[in-house]
């Protein structure tokens, strides 16, 4: 039916989950004092009957009624829940009540000034209770609810009780309100069906996907995919000195690999678009601006135009007292028209929200509930001096804005939370249901991320001595020569990520995976580690660590997340990976791997002919972790035959100089074998060589396998040696064994 009149008929539509119902059920006339008031209850209860006997979703709503509310000369209303009042803040309700009237004297806008003013009715409270019951009574337990009467007749209370099933399924609760005329309605709001749920991923595009927002995304993924829900992709970029465009589609490209589609956000092939955009945050500041103006105008924001410097020595000053630093409300001390001069005259200001002065209570779905004491958060800046807003304006008016049920995000955001709800109360926005995430940890107990990289390359770099950076192909260097100098004298600085990358690669540094484009490039495969990011801060129960992302959508919720760090265990993804890998069928894995070489290693591709190229991956596909292992470790196959150097480890000089007769020996009598091979492929050589070990060693294939394998390929590790040679063709072998020869000649004469 037509709600349309219902002044928060959003709030209205996105009431509860599950088969919940609310209804304003009754009503109750009493005489107190001589006043008339309206008691009327309002009913939360779970409706678990079969879907064929629910009502269809309606309200029934009395275009007649008039605002209610509370006549100033009567009694106060205010509404507390008991476990909320003498919660962790130690905050008693009388203390509550009265901070709450203090804070209404004051101007502060609460909802009970709402409610002196006559804007607070059946209507809103209905739904301000089915919105507690979606948040706290249905996940967390019973909640009961009372209403306390303070002034002119406090001993009116007792005749409001609180009712509270055992089950904690049902809450009702009794209110008194003054009428400003005489009415009768009848109100009913029914949610028999579940709620849509609606997820968002909304990354800051500063950088590439690490693995901890990957899993952000796939936990977002699965709670939407499995009950029918939808998923945002958004993409907050109000941060101009960090965001970029190419990172933006970084993201996307990353999110596709792993198979985290979107419903809404922005388009990349046949995903995005959406009623709600748009879906990057710069493109959204009139929006922004609309709600600033708003909140300056009702007194809950205000200009500051404390310079950065100011602002600092105040911060000292509070170190200097072991004090934490709260914004003084400097600002507030300007006039209305003191302000409008500075603002005309081009002065920089920031504008900062006025945080109420009372305790902050989150409930969340995944650490339970903390309540943050009164004073703890000061008055936040939500729009900076360059005209942007700050993260926590944006993405509470986004997440309502477009309809997010569910916001799932690292635990590094929960004191974010409470500044968004009190943004949100300020709004008058609905409050999504939170869960924080636990962080990623590596095994020490670090956290993962960039500085892991860093760390790797410093030490190899100060264990081999190089005092300046490596150069290009042009010859010139990838760091200049004062930023080299800083970086190696000062642990705290980093490099850029990309020039990081550029100077491993230039020295032969392997870097450890932090992003999914690293592992990505690794040659992971994107469902193992989706299947492994899964396991890191959630269970799938009964021991089960293998599945697959459906299983992970239809088995995903919100009860099995843990609350401690995950330990990144890359042995264990290892071994995932060639789990997998070793179930493919051979087709699968040369499909696979001719894919990942054509985007990453296309020297192969360029190289090695199909035939060749299937070789290797045949050869290889048993023994590979990774898609890139049969070309990171084979890179002698690809490089030119004058390239090729040996360096006399234990191994070699094992190979090449010892037993009777020496290796170095052999090489050179099989030399004219191979040339002599008609037809070069593995069959032909396999024939050859054998009938030469039979002869020369009696049978011992590993004593001409080990030197032929050095001599190719510069070191005692290759692919099976006939596929090896094979691969190479009789000219680069012949060539590379005549270059081993002479080099390794010369070592033994000098022995």
């Amino acid at each position: 039916m037509d709600g349309s009149r219902v002044e928060k008929s959003d709030a209205v539509d996105r009431l509860v989950s599950d088969h919940v119902r609310v209804s304003v059920d009754d009503e109750i006339w009493s005489r107190l004092d001589g006043l008339r008031h309206l008691f009327f209850e309002v009913s939360v209860r779970r409706d678990d009957s079969p879907a064929t006997d629910r009502q269809p979703h309606g309200r029934m709503i009395d275009h007649e009624i008039e605002a209610t509310g509370v006549g100033r000369e009567g009694p106060i209303l205010i509404d507390v829940a008991k476990n909320q009042a003498n919660g962790k803040a130690g905050q008693s309700v009388d203390d509550l009540l009265a901070s709450q009237i203090a804070q209404m004297e004051d101007g502060g806008g609460t909802g009970l000034q709402k409610a002196l003013d006559g804007e607070f009715g059946p209507i809103d409270h209905a739904v301000g209770v089915a919105q507690k019951a979606d948040a706290v009574v249905l996940k967390s337990g019973p909640v009961r609810h009372e209403t306390i009467l303070a002034g002119i007749e406090p001993d009116v209370a007792p005749i409001l009780e609180p009712e509270c099933d055992s089950d904690g399924y049902s809450a009702t609760l009794r209110r008194a309100i003054r009428p400003k005329k005489m009415f009768s309605f009848d109100l009913t709001m029914l949610r028999n069906s579940k709620m849509t749920v609606v997820t968002r991923f909304a990354p800051s595009p500063s950088g590439n996907l690490h693995v901890g927002g990957a899993r952000t995304a796939l936990y977002c993924w699965a709670f939407a995919r499995g009950r029918s829900g939808r998923l945002v992709l958004r993409i907050e970029d109000t941060d101009r000195k960090r965001s970029s465009n190419a990172a933006s589609l970084g993201f996307m490209t990353d999110l596709d690999w792993l198979g985290i589609d979107w419903d809404e956000g922005p388009v990349q092939g046949d995903q995005g678009g959406g009623d709600h955009g748009p879906y990057f945050q710069s493109e959204r500041l009139p929006i922004y601006a609309k709600h600033l103006e708003r909140l300056i105008a009702e007194g809950k924001a205000y200009h500051a135009f404390d310079t950065p410097e100011e602002l600092d020595v105040k911060r000292k000053a509070a170190r200097l007292a072991k004090a934490a630093y709260r914004y003084d409300r400097a600002a507030l001390a300007l006039s209305a028209e003191e302000v409008e001069a500075r603002l005309a005259a081009g002065e920089p200001s920031v504008i900062r929200f006025r945080t109420p002065d009372a305790p902050i209570t989150i409930v969340d779905e995944v650490l339970g509930e903390a309540t943050i004491p009164a004073g703890e958060i000061d008055d936040f800046v939500i729009r900076k001096a360059d005209g942007y807003p700050t993260y926590h304006l944006a993405v509470v008016i986004d997440d309502a804005m477009m309809e997010v049920s569910h916001v799932l995000r690292a635990q590094e955001h929960f004191n974010n939370t409470a500044k968004h709800m009190i943004l949100q109360d300020a709004l008058g926005l609905p409050r999504p249901i939170y869960g924080h995430l636990s962080l990623i940890f590596n095994p020490d107990g670090s956290k993962m991320s960039k500085r892991d990289k860093d760390k790797v390359l410093r030490a190899a770099v100060k264990e081999r001595g190089v005092d300046a950076a490596p150069t290009d192909s042009h010859g010139t260097p990838l760091v200049e020569a004062d930023v080299w100098s800083t970086w190696l004298g000062d642990k705290s600085v980093q490099l850029d990520l990309d020039v990081l990358e550029q100077v491993a690669a230039a020295i032969g540094v392997l870097l450890p995976e932090i992003n999914v484009a690293d592992f990505r490039r690794s040659g992971y495969l994107p469902e193992v580690l989706c299947n492994f990011l899964s396991l890191n801060g959630w269970s799938a129960g009964d021991d089960l660590e293998k599945f697959d992302n459906d299983f992970l959508a239809k088995n995903f919720n919100l009860d099995r997340v843990q609350k401690t760090p995950a330990k990144f265990d890359r042995d264990k993804l290892l071994a995932f990976n060639l789990d997998a890998i070793q179930e493919m069928s051979s087709d699968v894995f040369h499909d696979l791997a001719r894919a990942h070489a054509s985007e990453f290693r296309p020297e192969f591709i360029e190289r090695l002919d199909e035939k060749q190229f299937r070789t290797l991956c045949d050869a290889s596909r048993e023994r590979s972790k990774t898609l890139d292992e049969p070309f990171s470790v084979n890179r002698f196959l690809v490089s030119a035959d004058d390239e090729i150097e040996w360096a006399v480890t234990k191994p070699v000089r094992k190979a090449m100089f010892k037993g009777e007769p020496k290796g170095l020996e052999l090489l050179a009598e099989v030399r004219p074998v191979l040339a002599a091979i008609s037809t070069f492929d593995a069959t032909s050589i396999e024939t050859a060589i054998s009938a030469f070990v039979e002869e020369h060693v009696e049978g011992n294939l590993g004593r001409i396998a080990q030197p032929l394998r050095v001599a190719v390929s510069g070191g005692p590790i290759s692919p099976p040696i006939y596929d090896t040679l094979a691969i190479l063709g009789q000219e680069a072998v012949l060539s590379r064994v005549d270059r081993c020869l002479a080099a390794m000649s010369e070592i033994a004469a000098a022995d």
